[in-house]
């Protein structure tokens, strides 16, 4: 069944937090959806899925400062190649940093940026 966005507006607040609603944007170069949801606008459906899932951790406490779209410098020999942006970065339960990205596949410039963060930054880009 398809809402309408005036539709959803009329449904209780916490049926409509549970809605994702996807706005008609251009497709992304992987051919993934673009939605926005709580006002953040993610690069998938699966993107977002996860933010409601590290959202409810957030509230019962099992994780803390989560934070979006988290650009990493990549620097050698004292010069910025490129920046890698990690979806989500947060600490666990068990005071650990945690940097997460959400794939659908992974690309060659995948690749290299998780090898190069793991080299300059000593951390494991967690996948999902």
């Amino acid at each position: 069944m398809r809402f309408k966005i005036s539709d959803i507006s009329k449904l209780p607040k916490h049926i409509q937090e549970q809605i994702v609603v996807a706005k008609q944007c251009k497709k992304s170069k992987y051919n993934s959806t673009i939605i926005e949801y709580d006002g953040v606008k993610f690069h998938s459906i699966k993107e977002c899925k996860r933010y409601k899932e590290l959202q409810l951790l957030l509230k019962y406490n099992h994780i803390t400062e989560l934070k979006l779209q988290v650009p990493f410098e990549l620097i050698v020999n004292g010069k910025l190649i490129e920046k890698y942006i990690a979806d989500f970065t947060y600490i666990d339960d068990k005071g650990n940093y945690i940097v997460e990205d959400t794939k659908g596949f992974r690309t060659r410039d995948y690749k290299r940026k998780k090898k190069w963060i793991k080299n300059i930054y000593k951390i494991e880009i967690l996948e999902r």
